[in-house]
């Protein structure tokens, strides 16, 4: 239908008046007509149809854009155009609104994984926070449990403290073992004036050196500088020069002997008492929890008083056990203490004998004999300053 009328209104013929204006003619209405009909008829069709139907329409019907209407009149022939945009429009439009946008098909796409991501991302991080408070929480139960478990330690220490000094509460005694502790503090404090005695007479007695090198230097410059007096002032510094070597020598023999007694007072005898200390810290949490028992043995004996007994005397015997290894291991160092005093000694005291002797004797080769006896090597003179990079 909508062919016929295309062609009808291809073939009919304007006429055209002498001053090149259309005329009034029957047929004006008729094209008129043709042109309102084909409007209605398109938008029915774009109502009716979807939008496939339309395209099908609008490629099977003539080239509106080649459609051309032939005019005729009195003057001769005359070929026009009826311009065609609005229906070329039409098309384009129908066209566009048949095929969809990448967008229509991607969009939805996108959302739903960046809505995805998200989610995941929100899951992972609400996992970790999570994880991050339950590992916070673990390590401050842990610390509440230790702050707890030393406070009543501490209380109960204490007051078994108190009770012990104002003779209320009884207290484990060994009096073998607090016997032996008694003189190994008071040897302790004998070895310490003895070290302290031997460090003064070191630091006397290298100033001593020291100024017999200064006077040895001054003879033999003297001896240079008085004819009169060479052979006075040479004899003068040969003598200060000899003694000054013996005295490095002394020097090296009372060094050794002053690191070897302070190894032992301020080392081997330190750590036995610091194995003293832990020992008495345990016998102190023994009687305390000892004396705990005992008040609860001796109160009711109701379901919760029996359950507060097994754990003190599941705490008691903790305490027993650490107490007795203590104990032990105080024995032991003692005992090897002693042997390792007898023996140092013995050692250092003959050396600090047979150097100070070969010393005042002036025998040089009995005190040289000396320190190869026990293995000292003598420093070179300017080996106790600092080198030039150590200064820095």
């Amino acid at each position: 239908m909508t062919d016929s009328i295309m062609s009808k209104a291809a073939t009919m013929e304007i006429p055209i008046n002498s001053n090149g204006d259309t005329g009034t003619l029957p047929e004006d209405d008729s094209l008129e007509q043709a042109a309102k009909l084909h409007w209605s008829l398109d938008e029915k069709v774009g109502s009716s149809r979807d939008t496939r139907d339309l395209q099908q329409v609008m490629v099977s019907g003539p080239n509106l854009n080649e459609t051309s209407i032939v005019s005729g009149g009195y003057g001769g022939t005359a070929e026009g155009i009826i311009p065609t945009s609005s229906i070329k429009d039409l098309r384009m439009k129908a066209r566009r609104s048949s095929v969809p946008s990448s967008s229509s098909f991607f969009c939805p796409l996108a959302s739903q994984s960046n809505e995805y991501k998200g989610s995941n991302m929100h899951h992972s991080s609400s996992n970790s926070s999570m994880m991050a408070e339950e590992a916070t929480r673990g390590v401050a139960v842990e610390k509440l449990e230790t702050v707890k478990k030393w406070g009543l330690n501490t209380y109960k220490c204490t007051k078994q403290m108190i009770s012990e000094r104002f003779g209320r509460g009884s207290r484990t005694v060994d009096l073998e073992l607090e016997a032996q502790i008694e003189v190994l503090r008071d040897t302790k404090r004998k070895y310490e004036n003895v070290l302290r005695l031997a460090r003064a007479l070191t630091n006397h007695f290298y100033n001593m050196v020291q100024t017999q090198h200064a006077l040895g230097d001054t003879f033999a410059d003297l001896s240079q500088k008085s004819p009169e007096l060479r052979d006075e002032f040479g004899y003068n510094a040969e003598t200060q020069k000899l003694l000054c070597k013996n005295g490095e020598t002394l020097l090296g023999a009372v060094n050794f002997f002053v690191s070897s007694i302070n190894t032992l007072v301020n080392k081997t005898m330190e750590d036995t008492l610091m194995t003293i200390k832990m020992y008495e810290n345990a016998r102190l949490e023994f009687d305390a929890y000892r004396s705990d028992l005992e008040e609860l043995s001796m109160g009711p004996r109701d379901a919760a008083a029996m359950a507060r007994i097994d754990a003190a005397q599941q705490q008691y015997q903790v305490q027993k056990d650490k107490y007795e290894r203590l104990r032990s291991d105080v024995i032991i160092k003692l005992k090897f203490l002693e042997e390792n005093k007898v023996k140092v000694m013995h050692k250092q005291l003959l050396l600090f004998h047979n150097a100070i002797s070969a010393y005042f004797a002036g025998n040089q080769q009995q005190l040289e004999q000396t320190l190869k006896q026990f293995n000292i090597k003598l420093r070179p003179p300017g080996a106790d300053k600092p080198s030039w990079l150590e200064e820095q």
